[in-house]
């Protein structure tokens, strides 16, 4: 059983994750229930919490800040929000779990499934709190997302957008080709990554490939429409996609002079 707490401000929230979880997940039992982050660091000091669902826009102290006393007491993080887009792309870029309201069955059943998962093989704790506070960094800033965790198989490798040259799409997975020379296979289709990462540095150029501005070398026709990379890689470019492409290599380029 996972022992949990729901937090949020909101008294139909708060209710209606009950009735859901108590009609739907066998494998939770409610230990309590918080309205504010205050109320919910007692709940986890009296009690040994394995997950959290944790709104996020509250009065006082946002959900962010009880993230330091979950880590503490281990507790595994849902976050439950209606937050902005912004918001959203952090958490995405740093592979938490999320419920956006109002909440769909199937995606609680699917996150609350991951969470066990997770839980059960005993995962040690540091990769997670480098990523909370790579999340809360983000956050904070409210600038475009510095940095991505990528799951690898046994936990989260934390990288540096600056530090990816380019990803390219093998079916259902995505393939990151660092700057180290390392490659990261992760398990989510390439239009993730879309969404995430900054459109003004990163471009998809085919429907198999995402380019960083920072590494294009040249872009030319001469055998078709292709970009050559720094590290001397040829990447395609789709008819379809070249203007756009080409736009916003004119943007970068006149950013970039402008430093």
């Amino acid at each position: 059983m996972l022992n949990t707490i729901i937090v949020d401000d909101e008294e139909f929230a708060r209710s209606s994750l009950y009735f859901l979880l108590q009609e739907n997940c066998e494998n939770v039992q409610i230990a309590g229930i918080a309205k504010s982050v205050a109320e919910a660091r007692q709940l986890l000091d009296r009690n040994a919490i394995d997950l959290i669902f944790l709104d996020i826009a509250m009065p006082g102290e946002n959900g962010f800040e009880l993230i330091p006393h979950a880590q503490l007491s281990n507790a595994h993080v849902i976050f439950t929000t209606a937050y902005d887009q912004y918001a959203l792309k952090a958490i995405k870029a740093n592979a938490l779990d999320y419920l956006l309201k109002p909440i769909d069955i199937d995606e609680l059943k699917f996150a609350v499934d991951k969470a066990a998962k997770y839980i059960a093989l005993n995962h040690k704790d540091k990769s997670r709190h480098e990523i909370m506070e790579n999340l809360g960094l983000n956050l904070s800033e409210r600038s475009e997302i510095r940095k991505i965790s990528l799951p690898n198989g046994q936990g989260y490798s934390l990288v540096n957008i600056d530090d990816i040259i380019h990803i390219a799409a093998d079916s259902n997975y995505s393939i990151f080709f660092l700057t180290n020379r390392e490659k990261i296979t992760v398990s989510k289709v390439l239009k993730e990554y879309e969404e995430i990462l900054p459109d003004s540095q990163f471009v998809r150029v085919h429907k198999s490939s995402i380019v960083n501005l920072n590494y294009v070398k040249e872009y030319n026709s001469r055998n078709g429409l292709e970009v050559i990379l720094k590290n001397g890689e040829k990447i395609a470019v789709s008819r379809r996609r070249a203007s756009d492409f080409a736009e916003k290599i004119k943007l970068y380029t006149s950013f970039a002079g402008e430093k």
